[in-house]
């Protein structure tokens, strides 16, 4: 299990990490997900040791990862698919990294043939595309049999067919009772692999949630009228609730389109959409980070 609690860490006037508070627990595949800058790959560096906090804890099983005895055995991790020497083959970078932390040699051939790597494994790594060395690194961090794994962004640079595997290996290793916890930009990747999610932003903890749980309250009613503020006062005192949505439109949880249809009505209010809308993880992702996007693009008539 992965614990951390209040965890800051500053580069320079940079806060890339803010106050961070939440566990990984075993047994399922967690998300750490936000959009770029939010703070994921700073939060993986912590975690492995490989930056020092200004304050706050990060433990893995109890202890800081630096204390293992033997890493490799305790805790996988894959946060840079290049950071293999270019004239190493892809067996004797396995090979070093086995001996370094006792594993048996016979575990690399494991792992490359786990990765799909059997068939290259004396070919340089310099020679790879950034999709075979992703499945280089997946095989390192599975080299010690670990109970943890963490995986910064492992789906880019594969193909449909490496992503897949990915995926399929994320899961399987959760379903063994490991700790999984890989992080991503994307809402998409993350619906097809994780159970749990935490959403950062900025460096701080914007939800931590199960799946299922995420976009709970996020289907609604979309409504536009030429009054929307006097239509949602009404609603409210028939128990409705409303928020902003997109262009101005009313989000309308809690009453039935008839009594939304009656409140304009009575209130003498014009409606021009009634659209009921169901949950949407990426919806409920985009609304929680909307307001702490680093970048923003603009349309194709602001270009124009």
């Amino acid at each position: 299990m992965i614990v951390i609690d209040g965890l800051t860490k500053r580069y320079g006037d940079t806060t890339a990490v803010d106050g961070l508070t939440f566990t990984v627990r075993p047994g399922r595949v967690t998300g750490l997900l936000g959009p770029t800058g939010a703070g994921k790959s700073a939060t993986m560096r912590l975690i492995l040791g490989l930056d020092r906090a200004d304050a706050g804890t990060v433990t893995v099983n109890g202890r800081p990862y630096a204390d293992a005895p033997r890493p490799m055995r305790e805790v996988g991790a894959l946060l840079d698919a290049r950071a293999v020497h270019p004239r190493r083959t892809a067996r004797d970078h396995l090979r070093w990294l086995a001996r370094s932390n006792g594993v048996p040699a016979a575990r690399v051939d494991e792992v490359l043939w786990t990765a799909g790597l059997a068939s290259v494994a004396r070919r340089r790594a310099g020679t790879f595309s950034l999709g075979m060395c992703r499945r280089l690194g997946v095989a390192a961090a599975l080299l010690g049999d670990p109970g943890v794994l963490l995986l910064d962004e492992p789906v880019n640079g594969l193909d449909a067919e490496g992503a897949k595997w990915i995926r399929e290996l994320m899961r399987d290793l959760a379903a063994q009772g490991r700790t999984v916890l890989v992080s991503s930009r994307l809402m998409s990747e993350m619906a097809q692999t994780a159970d749990h999610l935490v959403v950062i932003a900025r460096g701080r903890l914007i939800a931590d949630a199960g799946m299922d749980e995420f976009a709970e309250g996020e289907a609604g009613i979309v409504v536009r009228a030429d009054l929307p503020a006097l239509l949602a006062d009404r609603l409210r005192t028939v128990g409705g609730t409303c928020r902003p949505g997109p262009d101005g439109a009313l989000i309308v949880t809690g009453v039935e389109p008839r009594e939304i249809g009656e409140a304009a009505l009575t209130t003498g209010v014009v409606l021009s959409e009634l659209t009921p809308r169901r949950a949407s993880l990426e919806q409920a992702y985009l609304d929680l980070t909307r307001d702490t996007l680093e970048f923003h693009a603009g349309s194709g008539k602001d270009a124009g």
